[in-house]
């Protein structure tokens, strides 16, 4: 299931988006992610061409449950990875900036491992976010 990073930030973002708007269009991706509509068009073609989402006749992007799948674990790594940074004290654009390069990087055994002693640990990183 490997596939390329800019993929799976176009899949990422329309995850974000359908959270956010409900529905989702090109145009909606191109202006989140400052990119041209022809490049955009031509991303979601390849998207769509590989079973990634779907495009319905009014131009609405669905994620397909493969597209779904690989969003959510891209939007869990960022959404992890940042919290994390912004805990350690990197301010939260940075942090940002810095997981979502992490997020295509990242072996699985060691976001496991960073999840698992995140998780492990919560409580402790919520006390110091209180504190602050």
């Amino acid at each position: 299931m490997k596939i390329q990073k800019s993929a799976e930030d176009y899949l990422e973002t329309i995850l974000m988006l359908g959270k956010k708007k409900g529905n989702v269009r090109s145009i909606d991706i191109a202006t989140a992610l400052s990119f041209s509509k022809p490049s955009v068009s031509v991303a979601m073609k390849n998207l769509r061409e590989n079973g990634y989402i779907l495009m319905d006749r009014d131009g609405f992007i669905a994620l397909t449950e493969k597209g779904h799948e690989i969003a959510e674990k891209i939007y869990e790594r960022h959404t992890l990875l940042s919290s994390f940074l912004m805990y350690l004290g990197v301010p939260k654009e940075i942090a940002a900036e810095d997981a979502c390069r992490l997020e295509h990087v990242i072996s699985e055994e060691s976001f496991e491992a960073l999840k698992k002693h995140v998780y492990t640990h919560k409580e402790v990183m919520e006390l110091k976010d209180e504190k602050e």
